[in-house]
């Protein structure tokens, strides 16, 4: 049965690719960005220091970010450090309406020794009205990438 919720897809997907050994490419990717789940996606070039790191794809439905841009690359960061995916869940303002979003963060490496993208995907819904709107965010550590064997 197929996952309907996006980040729980990118992150099956991704695990697949790096159940077999290897980090995904950013071409393992590429169909994720093309397709309707790009509008719900963005990729970050790491560069160094990773405060130089930049956008290179940011969908359509993320124009209008969760997060602040040096929260995003704080969390990149992390992803690239201690090269594992971070999943983070909140509430925020999206459009003048409350949400719930759940988002992933995942290690792209072209030679599967250094890092060299960070593939994001985020989905959300309203809040429902027994929700509370805090400004509490969930950090989870995905478990660690492969490295090269």
């Amino acid at each position: 049965m197929e996952e309907r919720r996006l980040v729980g897809r990118i992150l099956r997907h991704w695990k697949e690719i790096a159940d077999r050994g290897r980090l995904p490419r950013r071409d393992d990717v590429t169909a994720w960005m093309q397709g309707d789940d790009g509008a719900n996606c963005l990729l970050i070039a790491v560069e160094w220091p990773i405060e130089l790191s930049h956008f290179v794809v940011v969908g359509v439905n993320l124009a209008v970010g969760l997060c602040r841009t040096d929260t995003l690359l704080s969390c990149a960061r992390q992803v690239v450090l201690s090269r594992r995916g971070l999943m983070i869940e909140g509430v925020a303002r999206l459009r003048g309406g409350d949400i719930r979003y759940r988002a992933v963060l995942l290690p792209l490496s072209e030679d599967r020794r250094r890092i060299d993208h960070v593939l994001g995907a985020t989905n959300y819904r309203s809040l429902r009205t027994n929700e509370v709107l805090t400004t509490q965010i969930s950090f989870r550590r995905l478990p660690i990438a492969p490295t090269e064997r």
